[in-house]
């Protein structure tokens, strides 16, 4: 069986009808924390045993037309998203740095065919916080590289257990992921699965509406009965009452009289009673039931849920203190790092980073485009940073995207400070910090002349007349 231009088979030749749904007690088929029902018209969630018979049901669809439960699931999938993803490597340093490699790259860059970067990262959150799974079906090339990523339908996919414990999925027809089959099974490699919070079973998460499905119900009713409220014009309803005993058939005359005459658009027109009858009111009004405060609490609940800050949705006002950096960090830390892990986790090992030979792959989302610092503080941490050598000036000028600089490429220290080697050997002496003399500098030794060329020896002039050099040669001959 091909799909997306290769082969898959079933590992072991395992039988179909071997292969179940995980299940344990309180997990339904589909992913939700209690038991839970599928239909064309999204996902039923039960409170509790028995709940969908009695109608205490909670929807999905209509869950996620609350205000809160839809600002977290966007807000939490577009700051994911907005962060660059990168193909890292780690040298025999321990020092990571980005590079670029043509086998895992390009699917970074551009997950599939009809999805940028961006769109992919925030289907991938919102089907782990809406439904609590994940499933992304990878696509190879003829070398098994995977090329591209396709998010699926979580409620058109299942997960399925062999008898030896191998993992399969269950797929079906998704022509954007290139699937024409009604149902094909899978192994587990040819699958990225993220799960969320895990309650019942290992394969099998639960989304935060799981916890705040009742709390969003609620915020429901009372924007509905809010809408009805105030589509009366802010009146409440009630009754009219009489002083003695009425038929039926009256009763329901002057019902519908007042209905027609006296509710919605012409709430607000004079009404003339007669015979002592009388009208009170019986709906609790908006002040009265805190209405407000009631709605507040359920939005307060689901960022609860979803690990939201309230602030950052319009809930509530936010901490006194101005510090931006501060309010990110623990945005991060309490919120997206759990995702932020497991997605480079997932894909370090859907894509194979981990198995290429003498080398040490990793994807990293840059954490820069999200705790971004305001300016102020930006320069006086990149300026500590170059003041105390411990990164370069360009390093500094490259975060403020200016150009390097020559000579900027090498950290700089002062003068002054020694180390911790030479203190060590100062604070050995007796009085470290005594004041060693100054020695002298030698004098330059005296400038001699060079020595004249010696002269030859002075003697009596030498007589070279003819007679004596004769006389010479003769007693020389004697």
């Amino acid at each position: 069986m091909k799909i997306l231009g290769f082969e898959i088979t079933r590992a072991k030749q395992v039988p179909q009808q071997s292969l179940m749904p995980p299940s344990s007690s309180g997990w339904g088929w589909g992913g939700g924390g209690w038991g839970t029902l599928q239909n064309w018209f999204g996902v039923i969630q039960e409170s509790f045993t028995g709940a969908w018979q009695r109608n205490v049901e909670i929807r999905l669809g209509n869950v996620l037309t609350f205000h809160a439960v839809f600002a977290c699931i966007d807000l939490i999938s577009n700051d994911i998203a907005k962060m660059r993803l990168r193909l890292m490597e780690e040298d025999r340093d321990d020092i990571t740095s980005e590079v670029d490699v043509p086998a895992f790259s390009p699917v970074l860059r551009k997950p599939n065919r009809y999805q940028t970067r961006v769109n992919f990262i925030k289907q991938w959150m919102s089907s782990k916080l809406t439904h609590g799974n994940t499933y992304v079906l990878k696509g190879r090339d003829e070398r098994r590289v995977v090329t591209a990523l396709y998010v699926l339908d979580p409620l058109l996919t299942k997960v399925l257990i062999a008898p030896d414990g191998d993992v399969f999925y269950q797929l079906s027809t998704d022509l954007l992921a290139g699937i024409s089959e009604k149902e094909v099974i899978v192994p587990a490699s040819e699958i990225i699965h993220d799960i969320n919070t895990i309650l019942y079973h290992a394969l099998c998460g639960v989304s935060p509406i799981t916890a705040c499905g009742l709390a969003a119900v609620q915020g429901l009713n009372i924007q509905n009965s809010s809408a009805k409220f105030f589509g009366n014009n802010s009146n409440p309803g009630g009754i009219l009452t009489a002083p003695g005993l009425i038929s039926d058939e009256a009763a329901k005359r002057l019902k519908e009289h007042w209905e027609l005459n006296y509710t919605g658009n012409n709430v607000g027109k004079v009404a003339v009673l007669g015979d002592g009858l009388e009208f009170k009111s019986m709906t609790v009004n908006a002040a009265d039931s805190k209405l407000l405060d009631q709605l507040k609490w359920t939005a307060e609940t689901v960022c609860t849920c979803f690990h939201v800050p309230p602030y950052m949705i319009g809930v509530g006002p936010p901490p006194n203190y101005n510090n931006i950096e501060a309010l990110n960090q623990q945005y991060y830390s309490q919120c997206l790092q759990v995702h932020i892990e497991s997605i480079e986790l997932l894909l370090n090992e859907g894509l194979g980073l981990t198995k290429v030979p003498d080398k040490e792959y990793g994807t990293e989302f840059d954490l820069a485009d999200l705790l971004r610092m305001d300016s102020a503080t930006k320069i006086r941490s990149w300026g500590e940073l170059v003041s105390r050598g411990i990164a370069s000036p360009n390093e500094a000028r490259a975060e403020f995207s200016m150009k390097p600089v020559d000579g900027g490429e090498s950290p700089l220290i002062q003068q002054q400070n020694f180390s911790l080697p030479a203190l060590a050997k100062r604070d050995a002496k007796d009085d470290p910090f005594a004041t060693t003399p100054k020695t002298p500098a030698p004098k330059p030794a005296p400038e001699v002349a060079p020595p004249e060329p010696q002269k030859l020896l002075a003697g009596p002039p030498v007589d070279w007349s003819k007679q004596t050099v004769l006389k010479g040669i003769a007693n020389a001959g004697a």
